[in-house]
């Protein structure tokens, strides 16, 4: 039987490995784990929001390093979901975590079905909305989504890339290179240390889920930048599907 700690890096090192390809959803594999192993909900979210900052280090550095990302869309991703981040992390308690479960798990699996609907989607960058208005609807569209990955913490990052290739027009592999280094980053650390603030965090735990976790992030930021389009989309289809499920089971 494994132990405990190889248990925490073998686990960690495939959730971010999955995230870091298919552009979010660590928490499907991730949070059930320290729920399973006897965690209280609210200290495996702030465990888990914690660990997650480890996604965008290690899957964000491979990204900076590629010069995939753009100051303009950097600038607003964060101005515009970090308030909605840190509302949805001091409302989290308020809300049945039943009613955000199922609310939260037939949207995800309805953005991966829109995707396997939609073949062409994302396969090419087409610039879309980039005028005063469209920014400010993209940007409100990001603080929503903010206030999503501040309340629950599966499956927000795929909304965001998503987001990012529809109403933008980006192409699979920039939108994963941004949420991945943005969403897992910045909007994670910010909802982690609310969190944190309220609740008890595992401390024990972490430095083997951060282990798994930069490995597994870098490996799969890395297989991403070396992959076609098409097979991004699949697996964040594939990824969206399940977290969805997930949620609803």
């Amino acid at each position: 039987m494994l132990s405990r700690p190889l248990l925490l890096v073998g686990v960690a090192f495939l959730a971010n490995g999955f995230a870091a390809a298919a552009g979010g959803g660590v928490g499907l594999i991730q949070l059930p784990l320290l729920l399973f192993l006897g965690l209280p909900y609210p200290e495996a979210l702030a465990t888990h929001k914690v660990a997650s900052v480890a996604l965008g280090i290690g899957a964000g550095g491979r990204y900076w390093r590629s010069g995939i990302l753009s100051r303009r869309f950097t600038v607003l991703i964060l101005a515009s979901g970090l308030p909605g981040v840190l509302l949805g992390a001091l409302v989290v308690l308020a809300i049945p975590e039943a009613v955000i479960r199922v609310v939260l798990g037939v949207l995800t699996v309805g953005l991966g079905l829109y995707s396997v609907r939609r073949r062409e989607l994302g396969q090419t960058a087409i610039a879309r909305h980039r005028d005063p208005w469209g920014l400010a609807i993209g940007g409100l569209g990001l603080f929503a989504i903010g206030l999503l990955n501040g309340s629950v913490t599966s499956g927000t990052g795929l909304f965001c890339t998503l987001w990012l290739v529809r109403w933008f027009g980006l192409d699979y592999k920039s939108a994963v290179a941004y949420t991945l280094t943005l969403v897992g980053l910045a909007w994670n650390a910010t909802g982690a240390a609310t969190l944190g603030s309220f609740g008890q965090i595992r401390w024990s735990w972490l430095p083997w889920l951060i282990a798994g976790a930069l490995a597994g992030s870098y490996a799969g930021a890395h297989v991403a930048l070396g992959s076609s389009n098409r097979w991004i989309k699949r697996a964040f289809e594939v990824l969206t599907i399940g977290v969805g499920l997930r949620l609803l089971i």
